[in-house]
């Protein structure tokens, strides 16, 4: 007859058991909540997603899994003279996935539940734009995963909540974790070097040309412009009682403009694309009012990249940091080829060295000093 301190161990024992079984089953199973607060149970490895919305493709090449994207929107499609994604010029293989919907998270439920292999997820940027993500998991029976997109100046933690949430769901959590590492670690060493500078020893600076939704003139500027706020450098535009608002595209009048008269000038090259009636560099050679200018007439104008391009590309905001930084401080900078240094933050971040390509795109005129009486317009 078996003891009751027998029967005892041996009940304990399968107890014991059927938790570890249960526990091991409990890891087996992806639990997340998203940007809007929506818990997600994913029960199988996700192998196969769609990216919908501006930036949110970028995020999985970042976290180098683009190869599990079954299908883009049109944006990736498109062929223009100008790009500027690096994760597109890095990976044009991109553009031969099937199409799901058109840009800007204009989704397309047929389209995506006709794809074959079919998405397993769908993650999804700005989601107020396009089709709203409950309606879209409602009619496509896939799990949709909100991202808030976040920003490397006031919307750094909401862009790490994102690389996470992507990179769990995806098994890319330590490559995540290595991006958010990478853009901390080059934020640190930009804030490093541009330390303990006199407010007097800091030339004044301007930003034109600032893309948004389209190409803009000399009068469109950011008054929070990341790579100056990463080289604390002194923006004649910026106004610390807006808050948030700094982030966004403004007007900066030309009167203001010229009543300031900044040391350096700097030209956000996406404003080529609006041709002579837009173009900040064609104001500046052609407006009588702007000739004044001491950056104009001391040849202290500059190129450099768009960064706000299907919304903003972190790795050309760190570049151009880069860049500004050595105009403004060069004794800080005398290490760094910024050239060279684009290259490494787009190696690390899309797996391709891409500034020529950039540079090309935009008349050779990023990271350069701008002669504009010699500049060739159209």
């Amino acid at each position: 007859m078996v003891s009751r301190k027998l029967c005892f161990s041996m009940l304990l024992g399968l107890i014991l058991t059927m938790s570890v079984a249960s526990l091991a089953f409990a890891e087996d199973v992806l639990q997340v909540k998203d940007a809007l607060g929506q818990e997600l149970r994913m029960d199988d490895k996700v192998e196969r997603v769609l990216c919908s919305g501006p930036g949110c493709l970028r995020y999985l090449v970042y976290l180098q899994a683009q190869d599990l994207a079954v299908g883009v929107d049109d944006m990736e499609k498109s062929r223009t003279m100008f790009e500027s994604r690096p994760y597109f010029l890095a990976h044009p293989e991109l553009s031969e996935r099937p199409l799901f919907g058109e840009f800007r998270g204009h989704d397309n439920p047929e389209l995506i539940v006709s794809l074959n292999p079919a998405p397993q997820v769908i993650f999804k940027t700005y989601s107020t734009m396009g089709h709203d993500p409950r309606e879209l998991q409602e009619k496509t029976g896939i799990p949709v995963v909100v991202l808030n997109y976040g920003h490397l100046v006031l919307g750094r933690k909401a862009m790490e909540e994102s690389l996470m949430i992507m990179g769990r769901m995806i098994g890319r959590e330590q490559r995540a974790k290595d991006v958010i590492a990478f853009f901390n670690d080059t934020i640190a060493d930009l804030q490093k070097r541009t330390s303990g500078i006199p407010e007097d020893q800091r030339p004044s600076c301007y930003v034109g040309g600032i893309a948004y939704k389209g190409p803009h003139g000399m009068s469109s500027t950011e008054p929070a412009y990341p790579p100056f706020y990463f080289v604390k450098a002194k923006n004649i535009a910026a106004n610390p009682e807006a808050g948030e608002k700094q982030l966004q595209q403004a007007t900066f009048s030309r009167e203001n403009l010229i009543a300031a008269d900044p040391d350096h000038i700097f030209i956000d090259l996406s404003t080529i694309q609006g041709g002579t009636e837009v173009s900040a560099l064609y104001q500046l050679r052609n407006e009588p009012c702007y000739q004044a200018l001491s950056a104009q007439k001391g040849g202290r104008v500059y190129g450099v990249l768009p960064y706000n391009w299907y919304t903003q590309n972190h790795g050309s905001i760190l570049a151009d940091a880069y860049f500004v930084g050595k105009i403004l401080y060069p004794h800080r900078f005398g290490d760094i080829d910024p050239a060279k240094k684009a290259d490494e933050i787009y190696t690390f971040l899309v797996g391709k060295p891409v500034f020529e390509k950039m540079k090309k795109s935009f008349a050779d005129l990023a990271f350069t000093q701008i002669d504009i009486s010699e500049l060739e317009l159209k």
